[in-house]
């Protein structure tokens, strides 16, 4: 068997865009997921494609003999392979893919290229990039939700097994099967709201939904249909004399077009995504611009103008202490492009607060106090330097920097590809003896430094780094999916 762990992870990431798409055939049976690079196997493929398969793969021909014949547990060369059963015929042969023959992961920057395009991919998708989605399907009601998603495929009366395969099952060949129904196939599934891709699988054949004009290039020369699953209905009741409304906001850049709603009895609706957040908007009656007549949460945006307001997900507290004498106090950051004058906070008897629904990831943030500008004084955690100083917040922050053995330091910075290598990067905070900084990065790979009161050092509790255009080398970290 040739044993080159580089090789494999190589051939693997030449062929991944196919595999995310999920076109099945004997070139395309290869995955990597939770640790462990997967083959999918086909007890029906030729000898022919069986070879082919151990050629492309660099997998021992003895090692798919044995898991053809039933074998659970395969050791070859100081591997262990697991082979398990799925549903109808296939066969998955399996391994963890950061280790070689009990030998730790190679820290090579060559090693790391090749593991880092995979893992950008993973962290990058293009479900977490969408703000909002609108479904647009030829024949209404070919795809319902209320809870549960349920698809339907018209036409096929011939087929005898169709799947249903896509984002939400890994892109499994079969796992979802559908049913026949009236004059089609159809399937409910439970989804959580948000973005889809998928294809249906008519015995064998991969097709994407004819019905859906939601549709994103597969990387093999084909398309994905898209679907969202909506968490939210814009709902203008009244105006049936109308001719066009629309809605629009900020999470579509205020694009006059807006997005159509339907007319329906007693007014107009439109079911729509929207990825977590706060969200301001108005609809467009006509080329007539008003605020929601249903939604009491209504705000100046700063110019004067008034914009009703929704909120997706759950709402973290801003609190500001002290400041009894002020007359107005506003909170703004990078979440809603520093707008001075759209979140007005309320007065407690502690001082001021607001609940504001952001996503998870990071921001900077200030207090305008009666015109100025100030950054949060219980907050340890800042980024910039003078007039540029900016309070930091990491909202579900999924990892925690940590620098210990320098007590003595007055300043240490964290800084890498996270922020741009910003050398005023992220103002750590000295706790029990070490420094700190809770931060939320995207899955995949980051490299980063400390900055010790000017000094520029890798982490040196990290075992993991690679060299730089400088031969200073970087500290390497790895964020799981």
């Amino acid at each position: 068997m040739k044993k080159i762990i580089s090789s494999l992870i190589l051939v693997t990431l030449l062929f991944h865009s196919s595999l995310v798409t999920a076109q099945f055939d004997p070139d395309k049976v290869c995955r990597i997921e939770n640790g462990r690079i997967t083959f999918s196997l086909n007890p029906k493929w030729t000898a022919k494609e069986k070879k082919e398969i151990s050629e492309r793969f660099d997998l021992d021909s003895v090692l798919i003999a044995k898991a053809f014949k039933g074998e659970t547990t395969i050791a070859i060369d100081g591997d262990t392979w697991t082979v398990s059963k799925q549903k109808s015929y296939m066969l998955e042969l399996s391994k963890p893919f950061l280790t070689q023959s009990g030998g730790k992961i190679k820290r090579s920057g060559e090693l790391f290229l090749l593991i880092d395009g995979w893992m950008k991919f993973q962290g990058s998708t293009t479900e977490e990039q969408d703000i909002y989605g609108v479904n647009d399907f030829e024949i209404p009601n070919t795809f319902i939700y209320n809870d549960k998603a349920w698809f339907y495929l018209s036409g096929n009366k011939a087929a005898k097994n169709v799947f249903i395969s896509g984002s939400f099952n890994k892109w499994s060949t079969n796992q979802n099967q559908m049913n026949m129904a009236n004059a089609g196939w159809s399937v409910y599934l439970n989804l959580k709201p948000g973005k889809y891709l998928y294809k249906y699988i008519l015995d064998g054949k991969w097709i994407h939904d004819p019905n859906n004009k939601r549709r994103e290039k597969d990387g093999a020369g084909g398309y994905n249909s898209v679907v969202y699953c909506p968490n939210h209905l814009f709902e203008l009741k009244g105006y049936n004399d109308a001719k066009k409304v629309v809605v629009t906001g900020n999470f579509c850049n205020w694009n006059p077009r807006g997005l159509a709603l339907k007319k329906i009895a007693g007014g107009w609706s439109l079911p729509i995504y929207l990825r977590e957040g706060t969200y301001a908007y108005k609809f467009v009656v006509d080329n007539q611009w008003i605020t929601d007549p249903a939604n009491k949460d209504v705000r100046k945006d700063g110019s004067g103008n008034l914009n009703s307001f929704v909120s997706i997900g759950e709402p973290y507290l801003f609190k500001l202490y002290g400041f009894p004498q002020a007359k107005s106090v506003v909170l703004t950051g990078s979440f809603n492009n520093w707008n001075r004058g759209e979140i007005l906070m309320q007065r407690t008897d502690f001082g001021w607060q607001i609940p504001y629904v952001i996503p998870a990831g990071n921001y900077e943030y200030k207090f305008i106090v009666d015109e100025k500008w100030i950054t949060d004084p219980r907050n340890p955690f800042s980024t910039g330097t003078g007039n540029l100083e900016n309070s930091f917040i990491a909202l579900k922050a999924n990892h925690l920097f940590e620098l210990d053995n320098y007590q003595d330091a007055k300043n240490v910075i964290v800084t890498g590809s996270f922020n741009g290598w910003k050398p005023t990067g992220y103002r750590m905070k000295k706790e029990n003896g070490k420094w700190i900084f809770p931060i939320f990065l995207k899955a995949g790979k980051h490299t980063y430094k400390f900055i010790v009161d000017g000094n520029w050092i890798i982490d040196p509790a990290n075992d993991l780094f690679e060299q730089n255009e400088y031969n200073t080398n970087n500290s390497v970290l790895w964020i799981d999916p």
